[in-house]
């Protein structure tokens, strides 16, 4: 009688899922047309302020232009300030209110479309990660920290914007105010103009290591230092936006999370609830399955799908209508006589902050 044969026992694979493959996706080319808006907006801002400035400087000989508001983007402490006065006080502040505005539009662009201010809107967003990305093609790979490194390094953007609330928190507002209608105070754009073009060696070498950082590790400043992204990134987490997967269209090739800037793992989550997500859809644009990952809004489960283009006009819309707001009721001017300008702006060096 033969010995009786051996059963092979063989595991089932799992069943291939249904893949479609996404075609004609835009979201890095309406983002890359948003930044060069904005961007070029900033630019403008920047040599109408700087043509402002020189005019007061010679003592009037050269073109006359208008103040531009926007410089006040640059003055986020002041933003602040006037922000606590408004709520406490209901009163719009008449000096630097500009910035307030733009704060405001900025917070409720975070709400609504997580920190899509800092990929498609702030130009120092942009230039970094053009940077990185240059680096890129250079050496062919960016620089990562490990996680024991990253995590305490990402705190400390965290650990300036507490430095900036407490001082904005503990002050009371007639101080505030007090400081805003200074000498200092008023000529504060002139100040931070001045710290560019006057910079010393210090603070040369902190630019130049933040640029060549910037090369070889995707948004260094962004990531590490910066505390406005750092308050954007805490509203965002209370937003109803967000990066969402499909288990079931997903086909688990991991090109989301190698895409993604922020290091976020997209690729294992349900969705991205990151602080440091900034909507950029860079995940989204590599994804070659058909409702596998998409940026929608809504709550719960009751979700929609945001197009690049929804994006877009969502962040015009906020921010020009802020500022139109503004402009109409007559908050977006800095009013202070040419007198004024004609004595502080010759000696912003040497203005000291009060005390």
């Amino acid at each position: 009688m033969s010995a009786p044969q051996p059963v092979a026992f063989h595991r089932s694979s799992p069943a291939k899922k249904a893949f479609v493959r996404r075609r004609g996706d835009r979201s890095q080319e309406v983002r890359l047309a948003s930044q060069i808006v904005f961007g070029s907006i900033a630019l403008l801002v920047g040599i109408q302020f700087i043509l402002w400035v020189r005019y007061f400087e010679s003592a009037g000989r050269t073109l006359k232009v208008d103040r531009p508001g926007g410089v006040e983007a640059w003055l986020p402490i002041a933003a602040l300030m006037n922000l606590k006065t408004l709520i406490l006080t209901r009163d719009v502040p008449g000096i630097h209110a500009a910035g307030m505005f733009m704060l405001i539009a900025f917070l409720a662009i975070s709400f609504l479309y997580r920190k899509a201010f800092c990929s498609w809107i702030c130009p120092i967003g942009t230039i970094s990660e053009w940077l990185w990305q240059t680096g890129q093609s250079w050496f062919r790979r960016t620089l990562a920290a490990p996680r024991w490194l990253d995590v305490p390094l990402r705190g400390l953007k965290y650990i300036l914007l507490a430095l900036f609330l407490y001082v904005v928190v503990t002050m009371p507002v007639p101080e505030m105010r007090a400081f805003l209608a200074s000498p200092y105070g008023m000529v504060a754009d002139v100040k931070m103009l001045d710290f560019f073009r006057d910079m010393g060696r210090v603070t040369a070498i902190v630019l130049a290591v933040l640029v060549v950082s910037s090369l070889v590790v995707k948004n260094a400043w962004c990531r590490y230092l910066c505390p406005y992204g750092a308050m954007m990134g805490l509203l965002a987490l209370v937003s109803p936006t967000r990066i969402t997967r499909n288990a079931d269209a997903c086909i688990d090739c991991a090109k989301c999370t190698k895409a993604c800037p922020a290091g976020l793992p997209v690729d294992v989550l349900a969705s991205v609830r990151s602080a440091e997500c900034t909507a950029c859809m860079t995940c989204v644009a590599v994804c070659p399955a058909v409702g596998a990952l998409d940026l929608t809004m809504g709550i719960g489960r009751r979700r929609s799908v945001v197009t690049p283009w929804a994006l877009a006009a969502g962040l015009v819309i906020l921010f020009g209508g802020i500022v139109a707001f503004a402009k109409l009721n007559g908050y977006w001017h800095t009013t202070l006589p040419d007198s004024v300008y004609f004595e502080l702006i010759p000696k912003a060096a040497s203005l000291a902050h009060p005390r």
